[in-house]
């Protein structure tokens, strides 16, 4: 999948603080891909640092698109603060990638072959739009990531998953997310219809592993082609 990234161009303006943020795509062309996978990138990070992630998975043919998030930080505090908290920032990120979502569907891409993928503060992005409202996707994943709010947070997500395989992956030892919060989000995404996997490493701090890298790509090979 490995090939330089190349402008995204979205389909409408997004609001807030994100707007007018580049976004990338690499990977096959949307006309001619099986499924495609947005990329949201952590707190600090890049859409390189994603799409360099998306090109160690060996799905064939799978679009990538990576935004660009303002100041390389999605929302300022961290994703268990109250959501008001992290206003407009958070509602801006979340508006970038509905509208990443709605120009791949415009391509011709339905949300049932769209996977959400993202690490650290991305994946806690994407967990949180792919649940808001929930629906069936190609797949969501969360790599070192939860889902959004302080602790005890009542989440009121509507929809269904409908059966969108998910995947929590995280170390036992990542000081940025605590395994309770693990936990509630994997029994959040299954009361919602997701078909949940939640696996822990053991000794493994706030990075991304072989095994994880392993789960997506089977995950994202799964997708049948031409399936809405």
């Amino acid at each position: 999948m490995a090939q330089p990234p190349r402008p995204f161009p979205l389909d409408r303006a997004v609001i807030g603080p994100h707007a007018g943020q580049p976004v990338f795509g690499s990977g096959a062309p949307l006309s001619a891909a099986r499924a495609a996978v947005v990329l949201v990138h952590g707190r600090g990070g890049s859409p390189s640092d994603v799409l360099g992630l998306g090109a160690a998975l060996t799905a064939p043919a799978m679009a990538l698109v990576a935004p660009q998030a303002a100041g390389n930080v999605w929302y300022p505090l961290r994703f268990l603060a109250p959501p008001a908290d992290n206003e407009p920032w958070l509602s801006s990120g979340l508006d970038l990638l509905a509208a990443c979502v709605e120009t791949i569907e415009r391509q011709g891409v339905p949300r049932s072959r769209i996977a959400l993928l993202g690490f650290s503060q991305g994946g806690c992005l994407a967990l949180h739009f792919g649940a808001s409202p929930a629906t069936r996707w190609g797949g969501l994943i969360g790599l070192s990531a939860g889902l959004i709010g302080p602790p005890g947070v009542p989440w009121t997500f509507e929809g269904t998953l409908d059966g969108t395989p998910v995947f929590l992956g995280c170390g036992d030892r990542d000081p940025h997310i605590p395994e309770t919060r693990l936990h509630e989000s994997a029994d959040a995404l299954r009361a919602l219809g997701g078909d949940v996997t939640l696996t822990i490493y053991p000794g493994l701090g706030h990075a991304v592993n072989a095994d994880e890298i392993a789960q997506v790509d089977r995950m994202l090979a799964a997708i049948p082609p031409n399936h809405a």
